[in-house]
Parts: structure tokens; sequence; C-alpha cells
């Protein structure tokens, strides 16, 4: 039996258009090669499947984020000052994010309102469909239900741009005219490059030096949206050269190109950062995945045992797991909620739990959170990536307010060896014809450790999990 979703399928038509590529440093028009038809064809299925999904449901798009702060009777601890070490203020973060993004990051209102210029945007494909995967339960054998909540539809391929799009919004409104950030495999570069495109930003983005070769075609992606795209570690910055100096053969690392980046806004008044993860204004905007999945699993009738999501900075994890942590706090459910990382960059599951800088060259504030050390650099291949994932599952450290929620109990952490997420994926890959992106794969092992353990007691749990595609 295929997979049953919550949103009726259609026939997706293949684009006959020529498109553009961008090679090098230059924009140059090409006619469709093989690898532009693949390319091209995978981005029309994932923007058509999100047309389908926005228009097909009657679960709509949600109209305000999510705060969980504003629901811990025990609050997160503030940042610090590097210098003062004491709690930072609204003015020791502006010349790094607008008014509207250091409000969010600050507030204590349990419920924001999504702009509408932000909501139109969101509807190019959002909601996003929760999709129960029955052919992976009938391999397994499980009387388990599974379903994934499938943020692969954006037109950057995962759920990074639910925060880029309203932060370029808010950079935009307030005047700013450049937007610096880093990236790993390009996953937020990407996203952010996307969204900057719509509200007439210039962004450039720092992206990690091993990634920077390795994946082309994610460089191509940022600048077809216009993005100026840095090696990194580069000659641009005091960070960057200092790297060099010491190593010139450096392959970089995701907290060197936060180094970079955060430099670049510091240094230049009409430019603010942004970040795919880690802060709370970014975990913020996420929640919109699990508000659209509360809806959704309603209109199937099922009430969640155990919600998996894969954790590096924390951002999608948040995103799934943030509303049922409020849903729990009042008493109407009781899931377990699981957080996995890999173990080869553990920052929940052997991290310390303790202030550290959010990049190694040691210029943000001080941030407390569960971290392995701001200069850690993790082993060099990592389903073929590089060091320095996309704030992703090569970061150093966890967000804060995830590592907080850890301290106080609300959720639970596992670490999976990579081998053992290839083969989960294996698995999903073959049975419901998503291949996904490296992440999720620690989700989705996850989820098939927990359906086979129900088909050992034979308990019919109901698990959701977090899923994307693999990046071009």
């Amino acid at each position: 039996m295929a997979s049953q979703l919550l949103l009726p399928t259609n026939l997706f038509t293949k684009s006959s258009f020529d498109k553009v590529f961008i090679t090098g440093d230059n924009m140059t028009l090409k006619r469709k090669s093989n690898h532009a038809r693949r390319i091209s064809y995978g981005l029309s299925l994932r923007a058509n499947a999100a047309l389908i999904s926005s228009h097909s449901s009657s679960v709509e798009v949600p109209r305000q984020w999510y705060n969980l702060v504003a629901d811990l009777s025990v609050k997160p601890p503030p940042q610090l000052h590097p210098k003062t070490f004491e709690p930072i203020k609204p003015k020791d973060l502006t010349h790094l994010f607008p008014n509207e993004i250091i409000k969010q990051e600050e507030t204590l209102e349990r419920f924001i309102d999504i702009p509408e210029e932000v909501l139109e945007i969101y509807k190019l494909w959002r909601p996003t469909p929760l999709i129960r995967a029955k052919r992976l339960e009938k391999l397994l054998q499980t009387p388990a239900r599974i379903y994934f909540k499938y943020e692969g539809g954006s037109p950057a391929g995962s759920h990074k741009p639910n925060s880029a799009v309203p932060q370029a919004y808010y950079n935009a409104k307030e005047g700013v005219k450049n937007v610096v950030t880093e990236t790993g495999a390009g996953q937020w570069g990407s996203s952010l490059a996307f969204a900057s495109s719509l509200f007439g930003l210039d962004c450039e983005v720092f992206q990690v030096a091993h990634t920077y070769q390795q994946k082309p075609y994610r460089r191509l992606m940022m600048q077809t949206w216009g993005a100026k795209v840095h090696r990194s570690p580069s000659e641009l910055t005091e960070a960057g050269r200092r790297i060099l100096q010491a190593d010139p053969l450096s392959t970089g690392s995701l907290g060197i190109a936060i180094s970079e980046a955060v430099e670049v806004a510091s240094r230049n008044e009409d430019t603010k950062y942004c970040l795919g993860s880690v802060f709370n204004h970014v975990l913020l905007h996420q929640t919109v995945i699990g508000e659209e999945c509360i809806k959704q699993m309603e209109e199937y009738g099922e009430t969640p045992d155990v919600i998996i999501g894969c954790t590096g900075g924390g951002s999608n994890f948040a995103g799934l797991s943030f509303p049922y942590i409020r849903e729990k706090l009042k008493g109407k459910i009781n899931p377990i909620i699981r957080a996995v990382e890999p173990t080869a960059c553990p920052s929940l599951t052997k991290g310390v739990y303790a202030y550290d800088f959010g990049g190694t060259a040691g210029l943000t504030h001080l941030i407390k959170m569960h971290t392995l050390g701001h200069d850690f650099i993790p082993s060099p291949i990592h389903f073929g990536k590089k060091s320095g994932r996309p704030n992703g599952l090569r970061y150093h450290g966890m967000a804060p307010l995830v590592s907080h929620i850890y301290e106080q109990g609300f959720m639970e952490e596992i670490s999976i060896p990579q081998t053992k997420c290839f083969q989960g994926a294996i698995k999903f890959a073959r049975t419901e014809g998503i291949i996904p992106a490296p992440e999720p794969t620690h989700a989705i092992a996850a989820t098939i450790r927990e359906a086979l353990r129900c088909k050992e007691t034979g308990e019919a749990k109901v698990i959701i999990m977090a899923m994307w595609t693999w990046p071009l």
C-alpha cells in the first residue's frame, strides 16, 4: 500500500523552460544540460508538492509563532557580555540584529503575530504535508504508526526558510541594505539567499571551505538567488586571515564561518547578521512546523506517543517539539520527546552545560548551552560532509533553549552513529521514495529503533518525526 498522505497528491508536470546557471563568480546563461534537467525537475516537484499542500487541506498556515519561554516556570539563563560578563542588554545586539529580532530574542509573550508579508511567502509551500509511512511500517512489520512532517517542499528544500523569510523581512523593514551569514553544506545559506532576493537585500555568505568545493550545486543555488558566496576561512576578515596564517590548508568549520560573518556585520553599519539556528528567535519562527502538525494529527484522529527530531543547532527539533511541549505542560498529552544527534558531534549527550562562545574567534556573546567547546572541530567526514554542517549536526553547541529544557527534564537525548543512520536512510528511501537529507536520517534511525521495539512489545505507538530531502 502506498504512503497515506493527509493532503491528496496530483501528477507533477515537468518544467520545459530554460534555466539560468551561475558558473564561478559570473552569471552565464546556458541551455539545459542533463544536470540542469534533473535539478529543475527536482525543484519543480518540490514546488508542485508545496502548491498542492497549501490548497488541499483544511489546516491553514499558522498566523502566530509560539514562544515556549512564556510557559516555562524556570526561565533560561541570559546571554552574557563577553567583556563584562553581565547579562546583555538590547543595545548590545543592535550592531548585529534589527530591533524586532532583538525583541523576539528577549520576549516573554506567548504568541507573536506573523506579519502578513511573511504569511504570503509562507503560503508558497506551507502548510507542509504530514505523511504516514505505511511502506516503512510494512517493511519493519511493526504495529507502530509512523508519521513524518515533510519540510522538503520549500524553495530551498528544507525547513530553513521558515526563519530566513522573517529575518529578511524585518531587516528590510528597518532599512537594512545587506545581510551576512554563515553556512555549512548550504541549506541555511541558500534559504537566506532566497529570502533576501524577495525583499531586495544584498546577501553575503561565508561557506565552510570543504563544502564550498564539495557542493557546487548549493553554491549555485545561493548565487542564483543573488548571494555573494565566500570560501571560509577567507582573506576578507581578520578571523579568517588568522586561521589561514596558522593553517593555510584549513578546510574550515561552522564556528570559523560564524566568526567571519559576525565580524563583517560588526564593522559595517549598513549590514546585519542572520543565523539559521541556536538563538531563540530562530526557534520561535520554526514553531509553524509543530503548530501545523498538531492540527494535522487532529484530522487523523491521532495523538502522538513519541516525537523524534534530529538535533544540531536545534531549530528543526524545536520547531516540531515546542508546541507539543506546550500541550504537555497543559496536561493534554504526555508524549516522549526525543532528540537525536550524531555520535561524531554529541553536544547534548557528552557536552558540558556551560557558557561558551557561538563562534571560533570568540566574537559573539556568551551563551549557556551544552557545548563541546567553541574550538571543537568534528571528524572530517560525516555522510560525505566536512565539519561545519549548516548550523545542523556539526555545530559545537546546542541551542540554549533546547539545552535548558533538556536540563529541566522535558525531553530526552540519544546519539546514533552515522552508519546506523545511513542504513535507516536506505530503508526509508527504498520504501517511501524520498531520499532524506543527512540530518533527518538520525531521526529516521531513532524512529526505526522505536518501531522495532513496538514490534517486540506489541505496542501500537504513534510516532512522529521531522523530515526533509537530500540537498543538491
